[in-house]
């Protein structure tokens, strides 16, 4: 029965011309017909606890049972975070101000949420005499990037920053984080961060992996945003895979594509500190055992952004190519 809940709500959240537009490259691809594939990935959704779209990201188009078996799909994922990061407890995670706040020893940037500006406009003052010249504008709550604008400081006054964000639903105005020459050298369109996965194991913080979100002429890194994601090597913040996007239609990327910078190879720096920074907020709030940490590298060392409760299964599995639920199923016992 929850499989066919999970179906119906697969089916209503589902992009179809996403959706048809994988099956038509599929069809292409392997020769199957359209009808047949599409009842494979209805098929998988039950086998596997997967969405229709997963079917197409992890490419089970061409896997057999087992292969498909080790992806961590969105039902799954979704059930893994909710006893990992259970609802009493995300809030710190699902709030960007709640975060902020509670991660403050982590966050070098200045910040000020809506409520503050209306009773005290002056708090504006700092951002907007930041030496960046930019400021972040963003919705708490929003996913994927979507609800983060950048602007310029001089478009404003400390009045009119607070209509801006009361006009476009803004509730947190931050200060612009210059990343790191050796990041804006190979992507200065935008903050190219760090996400790392953590899981906790009593008061041990293991690993779950790294990626480095690289992003391609936009203002965001997120993959859902058509950017691209390369693996890193945890012991050495090292990049030793291509980058890949979402999209199953396009290439890898070896080099980026707008800058042409060489992608694999390329060092995080500050990578022992930032691991070092990781470990420690990992065990700040414990309550909260899985967490997807995305993380800024400016000159200065590295700076948390952001840490997600329901941290993204396409971005911890499509850079190193395979399903990697056996990491986590112990915990799920």
């Amino acid at each position: 029965m929850k499989r066919i809940i999970y179906l119906l709500y697969y089916i209503k959240q589902t992009s179809w011309p996403k959706l048809w537009n994988y099956i038509q490259f599929v069809k292409k691809q392997s020769g199957q017909s359209a009808i047949l594939i599409l009842m494979d990935s209805v098929s998988s959704t039950f086998k596997f606890n997967i969405s229709l779209l997963d079917y197409f990201y992890f490419r089970f188009y061409e896997l057999n049972r087992q292969e498909r078996s080790k992806w961590a799909g969105t039902g799954y994922m979704y059930e893994y975070h909710l006893i990992m990061n259970p609802k009493k407890s995300r809030q710190l995670l699902e709030n960007k101000i709640e975060f902020l706040k509670s991660y403050s020893q982590f966050v070098k940037r200045s910040f000020v949420d809506i409520e503050t500006l209306k009773t005290n406009p002056g708090k504006a003052t700092d951002l907007l005499n930041s030496v960046t010249g930019k400021i972040v504008l963003k919705l708490s709550n929003g996913q994927v990037g979507k609800e983060v604008k950048v602007y310029e400081t001089k478009s404003f006054s400390k009045e009119s920053l607070l209509e801006e964000m009361k006009s476009k639903n803004f509730d947190l105005a931050e200060e612009y984080v210059i990343q790191h020459p050796a990041l804006m050298a190979l992507s200065p369109t935008g903050l190219n961060t760090v996400r790392i996965f953590t899981q906790l194991e009593g008061e041990k913080v293991l690993f779950l992996g790294a990626r480095l979100r690289i992003s391609v002429n936009s203002q965001v890194d997120n993959l859902g945003a058509g950017n691209i994601a390369a693996p890193l090597d945890s012991a050495t913040g090292k990049v030793n895979g291509p980058g890949i996007y979402s999209d199953i239609t396009k290439l890898d990327e070896t080099i980026h594509p707008i800058t042409n910078q060489p992608i694999i190879g390329f060092k995080v720096p500050f990578w022992n500190e930032t691991k070092s920074m990781i470990e420690k907020a990992a065990l700040l709030h414990p309550e909260n055992k899985s967490i997807g940490w995305d993380i800024a590298i400016t000159a200065n060392g590295p700076e948390l952004i952001e840490g997600n409760h329901n941290w993204c299964k396409l971005l911890w599995q499509l850079p190193v190519k395979q399903g990697l639920k056996p990491m986590i199923e112990k915990y799920m016992r």
